[in-house]
């Protein structure tokens, strides 16, 4: 059994409101009072049978003295001093420095979340003033709606004598104006929001679509039980709020029945059971694409991958424009709203071969980089005649991984979300600077 922080913390705690001396429960449980002293000290593993004795002798449950929140401590205030770029003698007393100051432990494990999620933001908004169209539209309204008051309060305040109906025709444009620039910010704050929750009114037909699917949880179980039409599905979903989206959404809801249809959901998970986490060999034993598979598992059921002990993974899919066209977002890979990705991604990299099936270890960039598992594969989408190019649309799915083999440690890829927002520095397929060198 894994030691938390505050195991050790919570046995001498537990000891004392039973007015039992160390040697006393060192005796019970068939160890020394040294050992156990250095246990309540947080300096000793426990192993699973010691821990059921020290539960049994104290008179409570393995659960009371073993809490899943000390890990996220340690690795909080891990992550926080990772990023100060502490000496290494120094993490190895984080558990220690846990174990006797939970209270200081927990604020800089909250500081440290709230680093990394004030981070996402920036990245967000980054991409959206960076590639939306409709963010610099908005932008440049205001702009102009702000020079142009400035202007004129310059005129009123610089002049000297104004004639009394040139005076009123300024103060006319200032109201106007004013009445612009409040316009204009409330319509981009409204915009902001919208886009923040994932409300109707995002920036394209495409976000609708993975918003509605996001609300489904990725996951259309009428799809499972029979032909149902997926324009009659798909008629009549508020979320879709514009034809374009509904448009969009049918051709997904498509796909994807014809996914389940050939990967029945019984015999998928059956199959799942049997072989595990090994597209490779499902597509072989059901005779599909390769791609087919890694679709079918990004939209299985929530529950039926945590009853098999699987994380809920995510999808990405391109076209070899390079543009993305899907995506179903992981938590610790971040996945681009505009714009262009990391050139390294095996998304990417599949379209170079295609129909090559590629299974690659990544690590997203930095100190505080997450490991996932990543399997990618391109097929033709569309032919467009003789000699004309042929269109490719690449698959990938992403695992999170955060235990790997020495040989898989190895082979691990830095790989970032953007270049503008990825503090890889060194990075050969770098295309701009980063806005996070400062930060780095």
């Amino acid at each position: 059994m894994a030691r938390s922080a505050l195991t050790g913390t919570r046995i001498r705690a537990r000891r004392n409101l039973r007015g039992m001396r160390q040697a006393e429960l060192a005796r019970e449980v068939g160890v020394s009072a040294s050992y156990l002293n250095l246990i309540e000290h947080n300096r000793r593993n426990i192993g699973p049978d010691l821990m059921g004795a020290l539960a049994k002798a104290l008179g409570v449950s393995v659960d009371a003295l073993v809490e899943d929140g000390d890990s996220r401590l340690i690795e909080g205030a891990r992550a926080a001093a990772e990023r100060c770029n502490v000496d290494a003698a120094e993490l190895e007393r984080i558990d220690e420095f846990t174990g006797r100051f939970p209270g200081w432990a927990k604020v800089l494990a909250e500081t440290q979340g709230r680093v990394e999620r004030l981070e996402r933001v920036v990245e967000q908004l980054n991409d959206r003033m960076t590639h939306d169209p409709y963010m610099g539209e908005a932008l440049h309204e205001i702009i102009s709606a702000v020079t142009s008051v400035q202007s004129t309060a310059t005129i009123l305040n610089d002049a000297q004598e104004i004639e009394p109906d040139w005076q009123a025709r300024f103060h006319q444009n200032i109201l106007q104006d004013s009445a612009r620039l409040a316009e204009g910010a409330v319509a981009l704050v409204n915009y902001l929001d919208a886009g923040k929750s994932e409300e109707t009114g995002l920036a394209a037909p495409q976000e609708e679509v993975e918003a509605w699917l996001a609300q489904r949880d990725f996951h259309l179980p009428e799809l499972e039980t029979g032909a149902l039409d997926p324009a009659q599905l798909v008629a009549g979903q508020v979320e879709l709020s514009s034809e374009a989206s509904r448009v969009l959404a049918v051709q997904w809801v498509t796909q994807f029945q014809a996914d389940s249809r050939a990967l029945p959901l019984a015999a998928f998970l059956a199959a799942l059971d049997r072989v595990g986490v090994a597209p490779a060999i499902l597509a072989d034993d059901f005779g599909v694409p390769f791609d087919q598979v890694l679709r079918r598992f990004a939209l299985l059921p929530r529950e039926a991958l945590a009853a098999r002990g699987l994380p809920v993974p995510g999808l990405v899919i391109c076209d070899n424009s390079g543009t993305i066209l899907f995506r179903r977002s992981i938590d610790g890979f971040a996945l681009p709203r505009f714009g262009g990705a990391c050139p390294l991604w095996p998304l990417y990299q599949a379209l170079q071969r295609p129909f090559v099936r590629l299974r690659m270890p990544l690590a997203t960039a930095g100190r505080l980089g997450r490991r996932f598992v990543t399997y990618a594969c391109a097929a033709t989408r569309a032919e467009l005649g003789f000699g004309l190019p042929i269109v490719l649309q690449a698959t990938m799915l992403i695992l999170p991984a955060e235990s790997m083999t020495a040989e898989s440690e190895s082979a691990l890829l830095a790989v970032g979300a953007s270049c503008r927002t990825c503090p890889q520095l060194d990075c050969a397929a770098r295309r701009e600077p980063s806005i996070l060198m400062t930060a780095v």
